[in-house]
């Protein structure tokens, strides 16, 4: 009967952990086995391996054949160096030493693999970095050159708005600085003709109250005049009734006597 070291897959789906186990070549791989020597699980990180050193040497001894995971495996542990130094036959002692050297190797190689790990996370960080400032960059890049155009457009109606503002502020400052002689000339025209203005005005309101004056003076003197003329008409009329009583005193006898006719005529009836 060949014997064979091999892995048997336990676990469930996408979690699978496998164990060691010596069994016969002519089983299937999740068969029955001879005997379980260790166990591996790679999930993990760092993976766990556990191998029982005595019973994997002795079914080595033994003639036993282990598959390339298995052999791969038992090399991490030291176990086929420790088989091919007993072959050789050396010493126990000498097989300690050789042992402890293979295992300072291997912690150096440990952390040689651990700095590799750690460059390339590293590495991948800083990479990722990169994309994402390279991706920001194109992204201003973008929208500088959406804001380019209007930018361009804009600038022309500033420059616009600045010069006519320097224009103003240069049309104010010139004048309260030197005013010009022109415009002193206009200045001193426009107070002459106010002048000049005022002038014929007040002369216009005088010959306004001379005429207003003669007007009233006229009015007075044909009131006068009237009043002298109201005056006569009233002293003859005042002499008129005297003269009818005058006459009516000269007259008085006749009248009176027919008066007294009449009597006698109405007492005699």
């Amino acid at each position: 009967m060949a014997v064979k070291l091999r892995l048997r897959r336990m676990g469930r789906k996408k979690r699978p952990f496998y164990r060691i186990v010596a069994t016969d070549s002519r089983s299937p791989r999740d068969g029955r086995f001879i005997e379980q020597i260790g166990y591996y699980d790679p999930i993990p990180d760092p993976m766990t391996l556990v191998v029982k050193e005595d019973r994997a040497l002795y079914w080595l001894q033994q003639g036993a054949v282990p598959s390339d995971t298995v052999k791969n495996l038992l090399k991490r542990k030291g176990i086929i160096l420790r088989l091919d130094l007993m072959r050789r036959g050396l010493d126990e002692q000498k097989i300690d030493e050789e042992m402890k050297k293979w295992e300072v190797i291997q912690i150096e190689k440990t952390k040689r693999l651990d700095e590799k790990k750690e460059l390339a996370t590293q590495q991948a960080k800083e990479k990722a970095q990169a994309k994402a400032e390279e991706a920001k960059k194109k992204e201003e890049e973008e929208a500088k050159a959406e804001t380019k155009p209007e930018a361009a457009a804009a600038e022309p109606e500033a420059a616009e708005a600045a010069a006519e503002l320097k224009q103003e502020e240069a049309k104010e400052s010139v004048p309260a600085e030197e005013p010009k002689e022109e415009e002193k000339a206009e200045v001193e025209s426009a107070s002459t003709t106010t002048e000049a203005t005022e002038a014929e005005e007040m002369k216009e309101e005088k010959e306004e109250e001379k005429q207003k004056e003669q007007q009233e003076e006229t009015s007075e003197a044909k009131e006068q005049a009237k009043a002298g003329e109201e005056e006569p008409e009233k002293s003859e009329e005042e002499s008129s009734p005297e003269k009818a009583e005058e006459a009516g005193k000269e007259e008085g006898t006749p009248e009176k006597t027919d008066n007294s006719q009449n009597e006698e005529e109405e007492k005699n009836k």
